[in-house]
């Protein structure tokens, strides 16, 4: 199913839909501020599951991301943060930056990585953002299953016309972009740039 949704005045029939689909155990893809990606609600198991079937990954060996409402998640997700990093997130967030943080007890062992660690981003996107908000937890957030996103993988209806058998729905928020989001590891004793995407991470430095 493709339900378009407007970027900035998102129809609440329409996400309403959206929403119960995550609540039931549902597979979606969503517009975000960089590229597409594919998700679910991270406490649905068997969603996490057939995520990792359609990707072909091992759950154990994926680096999924939380795409979350605002900052106040970061208490129930991850480890407490010290002043300078929360100033950093503060600044960078919403934007197009996933930062690697410690995880907290309240993240699905499922979801958490070796290292203990679990990405958190908050999009500058109010589809994505909003669906959190009406979901009330963050939603799961993978990349599409590509080995590069390009031109056409940002037009929602060839999205669908490829993938929407795969999943339940495919959200048309609009054009989407094929850059992806910058990746920042704070586990360490510095910020340390993983991937450079998006964001401008010189300038928040």
């Amino acid at each position: 199913m493709r339900l378009e949704l407007h970027p900035q005045n998102p129809n609440p029939r329409n996400l309403k839909t959206v929403i119960e689909c995550l609540k039931d155990g549902g597979v979606v893809i969503y517009p975000t501020d960089t590229v597409y990606g594919m998700g679910c609600d991270i406490f649905k198991h068997s969603a996490v599951e057939r995520i990792c079937r359609i990707k072909g990954i091992d759950p154990k060996k994926s680096h999924f991301s939380f795409i979350c409402y605002d900052l106040s998640h970061l208490t129930d997700y991850t480890k407490s943060v010290d002043t300078p990093l929360f100033r950093l997130l503060k600044k960078a967030l919403p934007g197009p930056y996933t930062f690697i943080l410690p995880a907290s007890r309240q993240v699905p062992k499922m979801l958490k990585t070796k290292r203990d660690t679990v990405g958190i981003r908050v999009p500058d996107n109010l589809i994505c953002r909003t669906l959190v908000k009406e979901l009330g937890n963050p939603i799961m957030s993978t990349s599409l299953p590509i080995e590069e996103y390009v031109e056409e993988y940002t037009d929602p209806e060839i999205i669908h016309d490829k993938f929407g058998k795969l999943v339940d729905i495919v959200i048309d928020g609009g054009p989407g972009g094929i850059v992806t989001s910058t990746v920042v590891d704070c586990t360490g004793p510095e910020p340390e740039l993983v991937r450079e995407g998006a964001g401008n991470w010189e300038e928040l430095v």
